[in-house]
């Protein structure tokens, strides 16, 4: 398998799209990176800032600010400035406003920009929103990946649970449902499946049967 494969990875909210996309680099030998942590790092930075406030975005705060945003990625996930975040930006807090902080121009400019030089010579598994219709709309692969919402947000529940976090069902249900109208509604690159993505319904699929249905299609290709 070439070592200069660009895949990319869109889909709804809590599908398993950065497990799939780890599970690819990690078999595919290539680098992975999750575009929605940079989303989330930069909606962290806002709520530090000041810049989002009882969920409201103050989009010129945040836009005044870009230029002081350093986005890596290391062994312990995303850093921000150094920082390493990767803890911090899986919050119900940064949940709230980060389809909204998403769904500003220029932060969008900003984050594809960097994502673009992430994987100019390919080699990079990357998965987010608009991987495969803005970023790299060129991608060797594209998956669009959905499941059911009960079960999308079961699985949430179960992933905070297990982190040590209490929160309803219910609320997260609502996130979801909140964040999966964002992303597809915005006018900058919203969330769609790219006319040549394979669609991939993992509603009952495991982790690993997910990972072969990938394979098998790249065997096939």
């Amino acid at each position: 398998m070439s070592r200069t494969l660009t895949i990319a990875v869109d889909g709804h909210s809590s599908t398993g799209k950065s497990t799939l996309a780890r599970q690819l680099a990690s078999r595919l030998d290539l680098a992975y990176v999750d575009s929605g942590a940079m989303y989330r790092a930069v909606a962290l930075y806002g709520l530090r800032e000041g810049c989002i406030v009882d969920q409201k975005v103050d989009a010129a705060c945040l836009i005044a600010r870009l230029d002081s945003i350093e986005l890596r990625f290391g062994p312990e996930g995303i850093y921000l400035n150094g920082e390493a975040i990767e803890g911090s930006i899986r919050s119900m807090a940064v949940n709230e406003v980060v389809s909204e902080v998403s769904s500003i121009s220029e932060v969008r400019r900003k984050l594809v920009e960097m994502q673009q030089k992430m994987g100019i010579h390919g080699g990079v598994v990357m998965d987010g929103r608009d991987i495969g219709t803005v970023v790299f709309p060129k991608a060797d692969l594209k998956i669009y990946m959905t499941a059911h919402p009960q079960i999308r947000a079961q699985r949430r529940f179960e992933e905070l649970k297990a982190k040590g976090k209490e929160v309803a069902l219910e609320e997260i249900a609502k996130n979801l449902t909140d964040r999966d109208r964002q992303d597809m509604q915005r006018l900058d690159s919203p969330l769609l499946k790219a006319d040549d993505a394979l669609e991939l319904d993992n509603s009952d699929l495991s982790m690993e049967q997910q990972l072969h249905w990938v394979l098998d299609k790249l065997s096939t290709d």
